[in-house]
């Protein structure tokens, strides 16, 4: 339950980067932009502009399991991340996902997924994201 509300905020808190542009969550809706589970996306910083990205260099410390950081280039292919359902036997690759479901986050080429952990991260010293 922690990691879906985890994925969730992280997903309201940043934008989506459909490659056509950077809509926002609210103008993707507008477009008629539907995002289903096993939909592959990027998330934006609004702000930033940094793409959530990931790939195998575990942190040097705190939980040594895999980096996750923000990344400044558009074209990565390690900032990739599938739509998946929280365990729900229900839930079928394709189906149409409504406002305010809890979602998972899989890394696209680790198949890892997105968590926290209760460890500072080394570089903002805020909590790390695995």
């Amino acid at each position: 339950m922690a990691i879906g509300f985890f994925a969730l905020a992280l997903f309201l808190f940043l934008g989506l980067d459909f490659e056509q542009g950077s809509p926002t969550p609210a103008s993707a809706a507008s477009e008629g932009v539907e995002v289903t589970y096993g939909t592959v996306l990027k998330l934006m910083h609004e702000r930033t502009k940094f793409r959530l990205h990931s790939h195998e260099v575990p942190y040097g410390s705190g939980s040594g399991q895999q980096s996750v950081t923000g990344f400044p280039n558009v074209d990565d292919s390690n900032s990739y991340w599938i739509v998946k359902p929280v365990p729900d036997p229900s839930a079928k690759q394709g189906d149409k996902i409504k406002s305010g479901t809890l979602i998972r986050l899989q890394h696209m080429r680790t198949r890892r997924w997105l968590h926290s952990h209760l460890h500072a991260s080394p570089i903002s010293g805020n909590l790390e994201v695995g």
